[in-house]
């Protein structure tokens, strides 16, 4: 298995003969390689079992390392990087020519954060290379919020795991693309609310449509535990899917009288979307670990981040969903 530890210096060692590390981010844990090292990519991809159609969020040390990835770095994508980075806000632009397609999956663009980790930021400082890192689990898998977890799902494929405790937000980045002219489409919601950026800029997020090309962080089916998984509407009485099953419940906010009260979890007995969001993955790994027959989640409420907690059950339901 991998080594787990807290050193900077062993894991940029590491990153510098090629290899990838695990990293700690807010949001999850990652699978990182230096962009430049193309034996290092074809790790990533190797050790997640991820098809080299799909693109790699980079994450970078300052607003400086990110403009020099891209073609333009317009006034909207200042006033965001300055307001949400480091956080778990990502931005699509048109890359420069120098930025490997390797991690673009041959698209024209390049998708970018600064994660707002301190262990994650004194390694890109140190390393003095951007990172890319999409989650550090199996392809399609649930994501991994603590090194343990990484460990788990990956430490056969990976020599070193830097361990920064338990992700904060405990859900993947919101995705923007955002265009030289200006114009900012949401491509995936996440741990940054939308109302948030909508403040920021003043104006109405446009919506992913049909056309809109592949980006880093968009495949429709992600984060499936190996238990089937069905949905519900909040506030409904979910039904067994297949009798004689053992099932769990997985809710938003409050148990139910009549099922056993073992197979009930809760996301957030408070009812904070933001709670649910953070607990979400965790969740669905220790039920994943526990030989249920199926999972029943309750859907939220499609407000702040209802909308990132629904987004990712319906992906992670997806497979499922013809059963």
């Amino acid at each position: 298995m991998a080594t787990i530890g807290t050193d900077i210096e062993k894991a940029v060692s590491w990153l510098e003969k090629g290899e990838v590390v695990a990293i700690p981010t807010e949001t999850v844990y990652g699978l990182a390689g230096n962009i430049y090292d193309e034996a290092g990519i074809a790790k990533i991809y190797a050790a997640k079992g991820r098809p080299r159609t799909n693109p790699l969020i980079v994450h970078v040390a300052d607003i400086a390392a990110a403009e020099a990835l891209v073609a333009e770095f317009p006034p909207v994508a200042h006033v965001l990087a300055t307001a949400f980075w480091p956080g778990p806000l990502t931005m699509i632009f048109p890359k420069k020519e120098t930025v490997p397609a390797g991690i673009t999956a041959g698209e024209n663009t390049v998708a970018i954060r600064i994660p707002d980790h301190p262990l994650t930021l004194q390694l890109l400082k140190a390393a003095g290379f951007p990172l890319a890192a999409p989650s550090a689990n199996p392809y399609n898998y649930i994501s991994p919020v603590t090194a343990a977890q990484v460990n788990d799902m990956l430490g056969d494929k990976i020599p070193y795991i830097l361990d920064g405790g338990r992700c904060s937000k405990g859900i993947e980045s919101t995705i923007l693309a955002v265009q030289p002219d200006g114009q900012v489409q949401l491509l995936r919601p996440g741990a940054l609310n939308v109302n948030r950026i909508e403040a920021k800029i003043h104006t109405t997020l446009g919506q992913k449509t049909k056309e809109s090309p592949a980006h880093a962080g968009m495949s429709k089916v992600h984060y499936s535990p190996r238990t089937p998984l069905y949905l519900f509407r909040e506030g409904t009485t979910p039904l067994q899917q297949h009798k004689g099953e053992k099932t769990a419940y997985l809710f938003f906010k409050e148990k139910q009288s009549g099922i056993p009260d073992d197979r009930q979890w809760v996301l957030s007995s408070s009812g904070d979307p933001a709670e649910a969001a953070w607990n979400l993955y965790d969740s669905l790994y220790k039920l994943d670990q526990e030989g249920f027959g199926s999972i029943m989640a309750e859907l939220l409420p499609e407000t702040g981040a209802g909308l990132a907690v629904n987004d990712r059950l319906r992906k992670a339901a997806q497979p499922y969903s013809g059963r």
